[in-house]
């Protein structure tokens, strides 16, 4: 079995107390660490790296170049035999799984970010995960992130509120 921590719209300029407390308490048993875009800086990423868990993110809309430089707008990864695509995703939070989908095929699941509204499902066949933003609560009342859990074929995902 395979714990993935996820984490998205951090919306951040460097890491704050909130961010290290994340990388130590709820993703300390993590085996990867997914970022799905609106770090901002690259440096949001050091208190993740210091765990010495490997890390996999994208670039979202609101990242400076240092970060769009470094991480794709979307990518694609096999975890236990289920292939996962990772975008950040854009635009109005209506309709967002539908438009992000096409960016894939055939995938099992798709994390994402963008909406800051967490969200763990299956529609049309594809687990959708969002763990929602730590920081931001537009579009929310609530702050969040995520753990994903991949045994064999089987995936599922708990949103923790913070």
């Amino acid at each position: 079995m395979k714990k993935i921590g996820i984490i998205s719209d951090t919306h951040l300029k460097k890491p704050n107390d909130l961010i290290k407390r994340i990388a130590l308490q709820y993703f300390s048993d993590v085996d990867l660490i997914i970022h799905a875009g609106d770090m901002v800086r690259l440096c949001v990423l050091d208190p993740f790296f210091e765990t010495e868990k490997d890390i996999i993110a994208v670039s979202g809309n609101m990242d400076y170049p240092e970060v769009s430089d470094s991480f794709p707008l979307k990518q694609t990864i096999e975890i236990e035999d289920i292939r996962i695509g990772i975008i950040h995703g854009w635009g109005d939070p209506y309709g967002m799984r539908a438009r992000i989908k096409q960016e894939f095929s055939e995938v099992d699941a798709i994390i994402y970010g963008h909406t800051h509204q967490a969200f763990s499902g299956k529609e049309d066949n594809v687990f959708f995960f969002n763990p929602g933003s730590p920081t931001d609560t537009r579009f929310t009342k609530d702050n969040s992130i995520g753990i994903i859990e991949i045994d064999s074929k089987k995936i599922e995902g708990k949103i923790i509120k913070l």
